[in-house]
């Protein structure tokens, strides 16, 4: 299926990215998180801008295949970065992976595909309405704006886990408004400029952008990491089932699809702690 290869290679070029990212975040102090300072101590550092090219061919691969494929599909695909990074990081700091690390490749890759085996997600044939649109960016806002809050009050793992959430949540919105952007270039290009989610697509992945720089700048991986990578598809299954139209299967597949959900989770924990993850993280200044 073409959309899960592409997606494949966006998860790729989003390892790149998260790595080099993840790099240069760590490196800001820690009194700049939540302001513009933190951008503008990122935006002079090549490595961030290397991350952000990384990135930015993510995204073009992402809108190809939400272009023919289905959100709910995409979305879990894409979750794959996590042990593609952890094979980078083992490469760049000379970490070989552990017995432990190995088992949770294999427990993440085993969830993703009894996840998506099970909900069997097919392309929806609706398009959302201005009012579902609107509601969908309430409520979506509402709940990152209370992920923020309790990231700033919060102490410990729990800060870099809520900016995580946060984080995944609104990735998940940006692909929501990429896949409704590559639906008009389809059916008339000359109308994409003249089209309002493109440019909400670029403001709600800036903003991403900005939650996941915070993610990364304020805890250690193991905290961000598992939030982020689970909470972006299983945001994107539910905003592709309900704003358009694609099938999951319910009734008794619910069970094996929360196992898929909880190996994802479990193995994305342990490859958070994994020797080349540890690695990765280095003293706070």
């Amino acid at each position: 299926m073409i959309s899960v290869m592409l997606a494949l290679l966006a998860a790729v070029s989003n390892a790149v990215a998260s790595v080099l990212q993840r790099r240069a975040a760590r490196a800001v102090p820690a009194r700049k998180a939540f302001r513009f300072a933190l951008i503008l101590a990122l935006v002079r550092d090549r490595i961030w801008l290397g991350g952000i090219a990384a990135m930015i061919a993510a995204f073009v691969l992402q809108a190809a295949a939400l272009a023919t494929g289905a959100l709910a599909i995409v979305q879990p695909v894409l979750t794959i970065e996590l042990p593609i990074t952890v094979l980078i990081l083992s490469r760049a700091f000379g970490v070989a992976l552990d017995r432990r690390s190995w088992l949770a490749v294999g427990t993440m890759m085993l969830g993703i595909t009894v996840l998506l085996v099970s909900a069997a997600p097919t392309p929806g044939d609706r398009v959302p309405t201005a009012s579902e649109w609107a509601l969908a960016t309430i409520v979506t806002g509402c709940a990152i704006a209370g992920l923020v809050l309790a990231g700033r009050l919060a102490t410990g793992l729990a800060r870099p886990a809520a900016l995580g959430v946060a984080a995944g949540m609104g990735f998940a919105f940006t692909a929501a408004f990429i896949k409704q952007s590559t639906s008009i270039l389809s059916q008339d290009p000359s109308a994409l400029a003249r089209s309002w989610p493109p440019y909400a697509m670029v403001a709600a992945g800036l903003f991403s952008v900005f939650l996941l720089e915070n993610a990364l700048q304020s805890g250690p991986l193991v905290a961000s990491q598992p939030a982020l990578t689970i909470s972006d598809p299983v945001a994107g299954m539910l905003y592709g089932a309900l704003m358009f139209g694609e099938d999951i299967r319910a009734g008794a597949w619910i069970l094996p699809e929360v196992l898929g959900v909880v190996l994802i989770i479990r193995g994305s924990f342990l490859l958070a702690r994994s020797p080349p993850a540890r690695a990765a993280h280095p003293a706070r200044r």
